[in-house]
């Protein structure tokens, strides 16, 4: 019975120090802006794939939603923040939707086998696909359904996010060898 405990104990450990470096990456990966046409890129959603191809859906989610619970409390965790604001203000400012369809682009970057170039492509495509969609259902809430929402949330960010999908493709050979990871929950 000692065993069968503290096996849990260490599963329950790594599932911990796991989120915690996750959601660090997802913070890094917000606040380094890089230089791109026709808006500056974060590489935000590139670690929500990333941290699905190689963590699975179920720590996936787990490290998201860490992530996204710092930022709620307060840590200046997201791009903007504390710049724009902190904890549940900045939440649920304009990228309120994007940030929650981080959920499902993880989860579903985690449930996908990645095999063949096409395939990984249009399985990554719909993966992020969500936090757009989100994000736009909640800009139109947000700011009215008469502006233009694809030109204002999504368009600018298409030509960086074909880029950030296309690396994930070309590395996806050597981030399915993370299969350790995804056995951890």
């Amino acid at each position: 019975m000692e065993a069968v405990k503290n096996i849990k104990f260490d599963k329950l450990i790594k599932i911990i120090l796991i989120a915690l470096l996750g959601s660090v990456l997802l913070t890094i990966s917000a606040k380094i802006k890089i230089p791109f046409y026709p808006v500056p890129m974060t590489m935000q959603t590139f670690a929500v794939l990333f941290i699905g191809m190689t963590c699975g859906h179920k720590l996936g989610v787990t490290i998201v939603t860490v992530y996204l619970l710092e930022g709620l409390i307060g840590i200046p965790v997201f791009a903007n923040s504390p710049e724009k604001g902190l904890g549940i203000v900045y939440f649920t400012g304009p990228t309120m939707g994007y940030l929650i369809g981080f959920l499902l682009a993880v989860f579903f970057a985690g449930i996908f086998k990645y095999e063949k170039i096409l395939t990984t492509f249009l399985k990554l495509i719909f993966s992020v696909s969500f936090i757009y969609i989100l994000g736009l259902l909640w800009l139109g809430i947000l700011i009215g359904w008469e502006k233009p929402l694809f030109q204002i949330g999504a368009q600018p960010f298409l030509l960086a996010e074909l880029f950030k999908i296309l690396i994930l493709v070309f590395l996806s050979p050597v981030l399915s060898k993370f299969n350790y990871l995804k056995k951890i929950i």
